[in-house]
Parts: structure tokens; C-alpha cells; sequence
């Protein structure tokens, strides 16, 4: 059981706590929008934003795509005004025909859309594969002896990640089919639905002794038949396409995704097959404030842009520098990026989409990642400095999670680096907004980084002649100070002060930026 629980927090952080019909836990519900260790979001709102005017902000959220019909989000969806939908004409000449609400950059003009994908290691490894097979050391240039170093790396990881989801899968389903069966039994013997009341009188019965202690035991480790399907659900898509060298996804969007001069590809379904995890952020950015339904966004006055490029899987380097130019094109303010990997083959096609940004004032808010590890130490992309760079990009903020809880402030699953990670949001039971106008509790740095969206957001929307660089800048130096609290290292058990875990030493609060933000514009 130990074994499934490390899984839960080293990977299985968008698999939700709450499911669809469950009653969110009231401490839960819009706790990072309080105070203590959210981000005082609704006394901002209260005390000093009561009576003022705002503008309205675009906010591109590049991801899985957005349930852009879902009743919290009405209201909240950008529309290019410049296009005329359905009519198959770029009215907008933008190079994107019938782009309405935004761009799909993992589907093709007959509707088809990506779902899954190999992870970017997996890409690595089937391509040296062709170029190294049968070949050896001796055989090989100094050139491609780096490549090929890097080849056995990956291979290797390959190899001993696909054995490792093996294993689990079959653990896993060993389970589920014992849950399947003890759940049978059980509904036999009470002619349908039990509670854990139930199972514990049941337990008595000899010949259900063993089934209910079982229901019990996965219970008191939160698990249960629908989360146990979606572990399966889970390790069957890593075996089946993250790990598989052999899958081709991107037949579907039927380009070529080293071409970084085709740019019009996709089609317009900015909603996609799975849009759970963009929808949830986008929730988090900007669910409408105040109307008793679902969780409430942080900015009260976006539309958002849904940019779909993010698949189950690894994201393309090219579908990421294509939809950053998109957002900035058409006039996103800021830019929610909840997505990374280990490896980048095209680093500098993304940097220059990036530097464009840049250029044009935008501002990228980057997830940190889920691995529990130091990103200043190992690599993770998207990154805020690459290699390459002798300074970092000045208009990104790479976020990390944190939690409600004083003795466990950082999320153990968070990415963190002293050099590398600015600031945390909260990322931990965030209750908000997924598709078909439902909402569920999920976790992971993807959800902190919307928080700081919403921040930005909300300055730029109340304060709009701050630029993004002052409003980036107003973030950081705002934040709730927590760096001398002790807090378990993620991914580890000892304990660190929370300022060795990102630069600010602090977690966003929209309080103090309101009051900051007033201070400096009253200056312009």
C-alpha cells in the first residue's frame, strides 16, 4: 500500500479527491482565496478593490483545452471579434481560419483531435533508435558520440520507467478486480448501496470477513473502485503511448513537428477531448466571484483565451512556441503556461517564441513541476533560464505549490530551486471548475500557477497602466513571507526553511499586491 501512495503524489497529482456529485469539504472550498495561508483574495476585494472600476484582461491558457460552455466560465471566454465563426475563412488574416475563442494546435482541419503522446524521452529514444541501431561506439564521429550517450540515457529510462508501470498495473489491477469482487458480494448481501458503517458490521460475517476488511484497508488509504480504474486508466495510457516507441500520435495533426515555419495546422475545437485539466485552471484564474455556485476565481474581469497544445503526455516544442506567439498576436496580457517536461530537442525555437513575448510586454506564469525535485539541478522545460542564457527571461514567473497546512507549507509533490522557482501558490485541494459544469478537488503545481495568473490579472485589470514587467515585479515583492518557517523538503523527509525553496521565500498573496500595486501607479 506503501507503494501506491508514493505513486499518488509523485504522478497521480490531477487525479481528483472530490468526484463529480461528492460534497467539497467547506475548509476546502475557496481556501486559497482566504486568508492565513492563502492568498487573501476575497478581503482584497473587500477592503480595498470595493467601488473601483476595472478593464477588462485577456488571459491566454495554454493547455488541454477549456469547457469554454461551462456555467461558472460564462461570461469569461475571449472572442475574436475580428472572425466571423464557421464560415472556413481567416477573416483576421492571422494564418488561423474560424479562430473564435482560440486556437487547437493538437488536431487537424477534418475535426480529428490528438489525446495521448509519448513523453518527450520516448520521442528521443525512437529516433536515435533508427539512427544508432546496430551501430557501435567505435563506429560513431565525436559528434554523434554526445548523441549517443544521450541515446543510452534515455534508453534506459525508457525501459526501466515501462517495466516500473508494468509492474504497478498489474499490482493495481490485482487489486481492482478483488475490490470488483468483494463489492459484488457485499451489494448481494444488502441488495445494493453500503456505507463504511456497513462494512464494518458486515465484517463479522464469515464469509464476508475478508471482503470487507479489504473495502476497509484500500478505503483508509483513500482509494476505492473509481479511483483504482483510473490508476488502471492511468498506467494502461503509459504503457500504451508515454512509453511506447512504436506510437505515432501526431498522424492525427498530419504535420511535421520540426517545421517551425508551419504555423496554420490544428483546427478551431479549442474545448478538445479531455479538457479536465485546463478547465480546472482556467476555473482557478477566473470562475465567476460571488454567484453561490462552484469555487471563485481570483480575477473578476478576464476573458480567457483557450490555446490547446497540451495532450496526455508530452507537449511538442513547436505546438509551445506556436501557441505563445498566438497568445501574444492576440492581445493576451498574460499567459497561464501548467505544463513541463525533462527534455527539450528544439530549446531554442521555444526561447525565441519566449523573447517574443518578452518583446511584445507579455507575461509567462510557468508551473514549477510535480517530481519533488530541484529544477535548478535537473532540467525541466519550459524553463525561466535555459543553458544557453546568461540571464533569465524578464517576464516569467515560475511558480511552486504550497499548502494550507503550517507544519507541511510546501506541497511534497512541488518542484522547488532557490535560483529557479520565485515564488509558491497555493496547489493543494483546489476545488474548482471542470468540464460538462461540474467541479472537482485536484492538486498539483498546474493549479498554483493559475493562482498567479489570477494576480496578475487582477492588477493589470484594476491598475492598467502598470506594465506586466511592474506587475511581475509587484508580485514578487509582495508576497507573504514564509521563509523562515520549517517545512518537510519535497520529495524527501527532511526539513528545510522555506526559503531555501524559492527565491522570494514566499507565497503570493493579493492583498499586499493590491496595496503595492496602488502605490506605484499612484506614482505614474
Amino acid at each position: 500500500m506503501k507503494r501506491i501512495s508514493t505513486i499518488l503524489l509523485a504522478g497521480l497529482f490531477f487525479l481528483t479527491t472530490t468526484g463529480i456529485g461528492q460534497e467539497v469539504n467547506k475548509k476546502v472550498l475557496n481556501w486559497y482565496n482566504g486568508a492565513k495561508f492563502g492568498m487573501s483574495t476575497d478581503v482584497a476585494y473587500e477592503k480595498l478593490l470595493a467601488g473601483k472600476t476595472s478593464t477588462t484582461v485577456v488571459v491566454a491558457v495554454i493547455d488541454s483545452g477549456v469547457d469554454i460552455e461551462h456555467e461558472d466560465l460564462q461570461g469569461k471566454i475571449w472572442t475574436n471579434t475580428d472572425e466571423i465563426p464557421d464560415n472556413n475563412i481567416d477573416d483576421d488574416k492571422n494564418g488561423y481560419v474560424d479562430d473564435v475563442h482560440g486556437w487547437n494546435f493538437l488536431g487537424n482541419p477534418d475535426g480529428e483531435n490528438l489525446v495521448h503522446e509519448q513523453l518527450e524521452m520516448t520521442r528521443l529514444y525512437a529516433d536515435y533508435e533508427k539512427r544508432f541501431a546496430g551501430k557501435s561506439y567505435t563506429d560513431l564521429s565525436d559528434d554523434e558520440k554526445t548523441a549517443y550517450e544521450e541515446y543510452k540515457t534515455v534508453r534506459e529510462k525508457v525501459e526501466n520507467e515501462r517495466k516500473d508501470a508494468s509492474k504497478t498495473l498489474e499490482f493495481v489491477q490485482d487489486w481492482y478486480n478483488k475490490a470488483v469482487e468483494a463489492d459484488t458480494k457485499i451489494k448481494k448481501k444488502t441488495g445494493g448501496s453500503y456505507t463504511s458503517a456497513d462494512l464494518k458490521k458486515l465484517s463479522k460475517d464469515p464469509e464476508l470477513k475478508q471482503d470487507c476488511e479489504f473495502l476497509i484497508m484500500i478505503e483508509k488509504n483513500g482509494l476505492g473502485l473509481e479511483s483504482l480504474k483510473e490508476y488502471l486508466d492511468y498506467f494502461g495510457s503509459q504503457l500504451d503511448y508515454h512509453y511506447n516507441i512504436d506510437y505515432n500520435a501526431r498522424k492525427i495533426v498530419g504535420d511535421d513537428p520540426s517545421d517551425f515555419n508551419d504555423k496554420g495546422y490544428g483546427n478551431n475545437d479549442v474545448e478538445g477531448p479531455d479538457a479536465m485539466h485546463g478547465t480546472h485552471c482556467s476555473g482557478i484564474i477566473g470562475a465567476v466571484r460571488g454567484n453561490g455556485i462552484g469555487n471563485d476565481g481570483v480575477a473578476d474581469n478576464i476573458l480567457i483565451m483557450s490555446i490547446r497544445a497540451v495532450p496526455d503526455g508530452d507537449e511538442r516544442d513547436k505546438d509551445i512556441a506556436n501557441a505563445i506567439r498566438y497568445a501574444v498576436d492576440n492581445g493576451a496580457s498574460v499567459v497561464n503556461m501548467s505544463f513541463g517536461k525533462s527534455y527539450s530537442p528544439y530549446k531554442d525555437e521555444v526561447i525565441a517564441a519566449i523573447r517574443y513575448a518578452e518583446e511584445k510586454g507579455v507575461l509567462l506564469i510557468h508551473a514549477a513541476g510535480n517530481d519533488g525535485k530541484d529544477i535548478g539541478e535537473e532540467d525541466n522545460y519550459p524553463s525561466p533560464q535555459y543553458p544557453s542564457m546568461s540571464t533569465r527571461f524578464t517576464n516569467w514567473i515560475e511558480v511552486g505549490a504550497s499548502t494550507r497546512y503550517k507544519k507541511a507549507l510546501a506541497a511534497s509533490f512541488s518542484n522547488y530551486s532557490d535560483k529557479l522557482v520565485d515564488i509558491y501558490a497555493p496547489g493543494l485541494e483546489i476545488y474548482s471548475t471542470v468540464p460538462q459544469s461540474e467541479y472537482e478537488e485536484s492538486q498539483g503545481t498546474s493549479m498554483a500557477a493559475p493562482m498567479v495568473t489570477g494576480v496578475a490579472a487582477l492588477l493589470k485589470s484594476y491598475f492598467p497602466k502598470l506594465t506586466m514587467f511592474e506587475i511581475k515585479d509587484i508580485i514578487l515583492q509582495s508576497g507573504q513571507d514564509v521563509s523562515d518557517r520549517i517545512t518537510p523538503l519535497p520529495g524527501d523527509t527532511k526539513e528545510v526553511p522555506f526559503g531555501a525553496l524559492c527565491i522570494t521565500g514566499s507565497i503570493a498573496n493579493v492583498y499586499s499586491a493590491v496595496l503595492l500595486a496602488e502605490e506605484m501607479s499612484a506614482k505614474k
